[in-house]
């Protein structure tokens, strides 16, 4: 068999403390998840990381792991030490979650004892499932009518017999009033299976939104930019904006100037206690042809009106 450097595997020194080996851990559980790296190695690296940190992360242990030395290799041919099973009275084997190395180092009890300080002998460690992450891609349309939506996604579990396999899961899933881009939904139970009678952990899925035609989102809040006409930017007028479900007609204010921002309020995503606003930008749209009609009237304007923009800014 082969050597396995826990330490090498979370990119820790041996003398790392539990915070740093735990903050390695997350870092590295989130680069090589399944569920969000695809590679084709990825799951087998997530599994080493997975066996590292059950050894480091259990002060006994990594003690007992460290009594092997510093001079092993990652890689290495290895064999235990004669008499090691023995020295630390381990039981049992042949569990299957982990690696050949950790199996005969540990065996399948891993080397946990009772509060007596007995070895187990033929019971697991109750222990609950580690917590999994995946995402969850939604519609504006579907956040802003809230309600149920069925997704599928990739999770790494246990099977009967005790090994990481992955496996596909549909759930149907309550979208919360309020939830946008980057939140998360917690759904308890649906994560990693627990060993040992332990509870299943929670699934966290991340809400990313899909991109839309017509919106940006902020929060709650969306953002669109509508183009009227210079003579009802003059003089006021009205035009229609699009909405979730339709369109909704917004009045032009005499005088609105290109660029600026009007507000239709109560039209945005459902927040948690009160919707968000659509935040119009309104660009004043210049025709390209005119007509000799049109022309004369502007002509006439030109010649009528004192009006002189403001260039406020120049160069020195």
């Amino acid at each position: 068999m082969k050597f396995r450097d826990y330490y090498e595997i979370l990119g820790v020194p041996r003398d790392a403390s539990q915070k740093d080996i735990q903050k390695a851990y997350r870092k590295l559980a989130r680069k090589y998840h399944p569920d969000v790296n695809k590679d084709a190695d990825a799951e087998n690296r997530f599994k080493e990381i997975n066996e590292a940190y059950e050894v480091l992360r259990d002060a006994e242990k990594r003690k007992k792991y460290d009594t092997l030395g510093a001079n092993w290799k990652n890689g290495q041919d290895f064999s235990p030490p004669p008499g090691w099973e023995g020295s630390f009275q381990f039981g049992g084997g042949g569990g299957g979650a982990f690696s050949d190395f950790f199996e005969a180092l540990f065996g399948n009890l891993g080397g946990f004892t009772t509060m007596e300080g007995q070895p187990f002998r033929g019971r697991s460690l109750r222990r609950r499932g580690r917590d999994l992450e995946s995402k969850i891609e939604l519609t504006l349309d579907e956040l802003a009518a809230g309600g149920k939506k069925r997704v599928e996604f990739e999770v790494l579990g246990r099977g009967a017999d005790g090994r990481s396999q992955r496996s596909r899961k549909s759930l149907e899933v309550t979208i919360p009033k309020g939830v946008t881009q980057g939140s998360r939904i917690r759904l308890a139970g649906q994560g990693e299976a627990g060993s040992g009678g332990g509870p299943a952990g929670d699934l966290y899925l991340e809400v990313h939104i899909r991109k839309d035609p017509c919106f940006e989102v902020e929060g709650q809040d969306l953002r669109t930019t509508v183009d009227i006409a210079p003579w009802d930017a003059a003089l006021g007028g009205s035009v229609q904006v699009p909405v979730l479900g339709g369109s909704v007609t917004m009045k032009i204010p005499a005088g609105t100037q290109s660029g600026q921002v009007l507000r239709i309020r109560g039209k945005g995503l459902p927040g948690r206690d009160c919707p968000g606003n659509i935040l119009v930008t309104v660009r004043i749209a210049v025709p390209r042809k005119l007509t000799d009609r049109e022309r004369e009237l502007f002509e006439a304007l030109r010649s009528e009106s004192d009006f002189k923009p403001e260039n406020k800014k120049r160069r020195e």
